[in-house]
């Protein structure tokens, strides 16, 4: 009686957790019809900066010129235009004011 009892109890307990392995484990709502969620994004890529150097020079950012004349110049070319055109004096204060700042 105590074989059969024991033999009984292992077999309950060998077979138990396997039956309980074949269940899928779902969330709350879901559904074994529903698509698998999307796989994570990958990490962040980290990249270590540069270390300067003991005897290197420091690296100054260069200087784009972009060719543009001085205020002035651009002043005077446009009441230059303004008087060729025929302009009073009035007309030509306020056309070069708005000439001068439109102009490359």
């Amino acid at each position: 009686m105590k074989r059969a009892l024991i033999l009984s109890c292992v077999l309950v307990w060998a077979l138990g957790p396997g039956s309980a392995l074949a269940q899928i484990i779902l969330p709350p709502g879901g559904s074994i019809f529903n698509p698998p969620p999307p796989a994570p994004p990958p990490p962040p890529r980290i990249e270590v900066p540069p270390i300067p150097k003991m005897d290197a020079l420091p690296v100054s950012p260069s200087v784009r010129s972009t060719g543009r004349s001085s205020f002035g110049d651009r002043i005077s070319t446009c009441l230059d235009e303004a008087a060729a055109a025929g302009l009073s004096q009035s007309d030509r204060a306020a056309y070069s004011r708005s000439c001068a700042n439109t102009r490359n």
